[in-house]
């Protein structure tokens, strides 16, 4: 029997990590991720859950435990947040390299400086290039689904990859929504225990490995066939998501749509932000405009295939990054017009625009203009610069922050003088 309880997002990835039976847990506390760990140690002190917990030095020996208990065959999770995750981007490299499957979930939280508890991507996006497979949550529900999803992806032994499960600080991590928890029964059908046959290390069949140092041939070989792997998690993906709706009817795709198929512009978005898309486009709708949406699930392998499908034929497409890469602009619209490039049938115009940076909330009325100025860059053949999204009266208490900060400073020098 499935329960319905009102949870967190943070309190979601724990039953998600509870339900796959976790086995081994390495963690390390920082905001806003930390009552992930405080749930799941709560549950093993109280012999809830079964598994062992071990509280590290850092977030890098987080990792490195999390990679080499996973290479022994145990079933392991781990969670951080924003700068712990660049404190431990090093071993993300090398944990993708030792082709060892791992959750790790991310609460996404913007990163220093200057400094912020609130959430972007940038955290996230940092680590695409890494090898570790990544999942996108909007919803507490996604959270549990996508663990467990996860957890059977990343053990095929097709795949063998650590993946990042995301979710959103504040916004996602201590919001409260309703989520029905899957039944452990079927859990244990869906997700059986880690076969893990082909890693080689066993206790009782000790052996001697190492990171050689290699030169470029096998080196290229073996970046490659990571790469592979992670391009099998595609396919792997749609069989292991199949399964998934057949046993607990929810349905998950590369890229989830909303009101997409007539529309004639499109915004792209990943995360719980999302969520303010779907409310924009429905009140957008009821204004006679054909506007929908499209939602990356899977960030890594990239769903080039399924979002040329989303997007085909679109007038006006309006990508709004929840990051900044800086010099640049905003990576997954970067990513999307690559994928588009020289396919017969693109939208006539892909805008950036870049949002909810540190949590900045994008507003209806933002959300409006966007669909507005795409549409009338792509009747007018143009593909617009990107854009960062700041009101009027933002800049104009910005300017005075900055006066009163210029004032002080003024001050402080005649004093001292």
């Amino acid at each position: 029997m499935m329960d319905r309880m009102l949870i967190t997002g943070n309190a979601a990835a724990a039953w998600g990590a509870r339900l796959a039976g976790a086995e081994y847990m390495p963690v390390f506390p920082i905001t806003p991720q930390t009552e992930i760990i405080e749930t799941l140690g709560r549950w093993i002190d109280r012999g809830d859950m079964s598994g062992r917990m071990v509280t590290m030095e850092s977030e890098h020996s987080m990792i490195t435990a999390a990679g080499s208990a996973a290479a022994t065959g145990v079933r392991v999770f781990t969670a951080t947040s924003s700068q712990g995750l660049l404190y431990g981007m090093e071993i993300l490299y090398a944990v993708a390299g030792w082709r060892v499957p791992f959750v790790l979930v991310n609460v996404s939280r913007g990163l220093a400086a200057p400094i912020t508890l609130e959430p972007d991507h940038n955290d996230i996006m940092a680590a695409r290039d890494s090898g570790c497979l990544q999942l996108h949550c909007a919803t507490c529900q996604e959270v549990v689904d996508a663990l467990l999803i996860a957890y059977r992806l990343i053990e095929d032994p097709r795949v063998r990859l650590p993946v990042i499960v995301n979710l959103d600080g504040f916004y996602l991590s201590f919001t409260r929504e309703p989520v029905t928890l899957p039944d452990a029964t079927q859990v244990a059908g869906f997700l059986p225990a880690f076969d893990a046959a082909d890693l080689g290390f066993r206790a009782g069949n000790p052996v001697s490995e190492a990171v050689a140092v290699l030169g470029g041939g096998p080196y290229s070989y073996f970046r490659y066939e990571t790469h592979l792997a992670a391009l099998n998690a595609a396919k792997v993906f749609s069989e292991v998501t199949s399964e998934y709706e057949s046993t607990f009817g929810r349905a998950y795709a590369p890229v989830q749509c909303h009101r997409s198929e007539d529309a004639e512009m499109i915004f792209v978005m990943i995360g719980s932000f999302a969520r303010k898309a779907v409310d924009a486009v429905d009140r957008l709708r009821a204004r006679g405009r054909k506007v929908g949406l499209v939602r990356p699930f899977m960030l890594r392998p990239f769903p080039a295939d399924a979002l040329r499908s989303a997007l085909a034929g679109k007038k006006a497409v309006a990508v709004i990054d929840q990051n900044i890469s800086v010099g640049s602009g905003g990576v997954l619209a970067t990513e999307i017009k690559a994928a588009l490039y020289g396919q017969p049938d693109a939208p006539q115009t892909i805008a950036g625009y870049i949002g909810g940076l540190g949590g900045r909330d994008i507003t209806y009325e933002e959300f409006s203009a966007i669909a507005q100025e795409t549409m009338a860059a792509a009747e007018a053949g143009r593909i617009p610069d990107t854009r960062l999204l700041y009101t009027a009266n933002e800049l104009r208490e910005m300017r005075k922050l900055q006066a009163i900060d210029t004032v002080e400073r003024h001050e402080e020098e005649e004093r001292t003088t």
